[in-house]
């Protein structure tokens, strides 16, 4: 949304759809070097950009979009600057978790309000302490005095995906590709709700 341009499932659909299709994945990170693809001039990326809490076929997916410089510290540890360079990738693949939770219909604090808990980010560390604390359900509430954070049965919680619900269809690379116009959009409906009632 900040740049106009992402990396979509169908994006990467011909290059990782097989390998992932021998179910052996849970999560799945894109990592790009965009550059300034569509504004050379006025953006320049000096720190990771991510994108997570999206699925493909029912599996976590990420972006994480690299700096420009190859000299960025950002991925790299160093005692005087950086000892958590990986924040990146564990932010990201928390923001499936986070989701996956969600849909599962768990109430848990949202990722980005450590500032509401007290967590602040730290030099060389990052945000790695309410990291580990929202991993381990270990945060307290102000208001409760509870421990809140991930429930724990999330680490064998798959995306919620088809078989959650009771009308559904498989999932087919053609999906990726919405509609264009008004006749395919009625087919593709019509399909649908027929696909919907021969599983009944």
């Amino acid at each position: 949304e900040e740049n106009g341009y992402f990396v979509a499932p169908k994006n990467v659909y011909d290059l990782i759809g097989k390998y992932v299709e021998q179910k052996d994945y849970d999560h799945i990170f894109v990592a790009v070097r965009f550059g300034d693809m569509l504004h050379q001039n006025e953006i320049q990326v000096n720190d990771w950009i991510g994108l997570g809490g999206m699925d493909y076929y029912g599996i976590g997916f990420s972006n994480i979009r690299l700096p420009n410089s190859d000299k960025s510290y950002i991925y790299k540890y160093d005692t005087n600057i950086n000892t958590f360079p990986e924040e990146v990738f564990l932010h990201e693949y928390l923001h499936s978790l986070e989701r996956t939770l969600k849909e599962y219909g768990y109430d848990i604090p949202a990722l980005h309000d450590n500032e509401k808990y007290g967590y602040r980010n730290k030099a060389l560390v990052g945000l790695k302490d309410w990291y580990k604390d929202y991993m381990r359900c270990n945060i307290t509430d102000r208001n409760t005095g509870k421990k809140v954070g991930l429930n724990q049965e999330v680490y064998g919680y798959k995306p919620v995906h088809s078989n959650n619900f009771e009308y559904t269809y498989d999932l087919t690379k053609s999906v990726f590709n919405e509609p264009t116009n008004f006749i395919e959009e009625i087919k593709s409906m019509i399909r649908n709700i027929g696909k919907s009632f021969s599983k009944k």
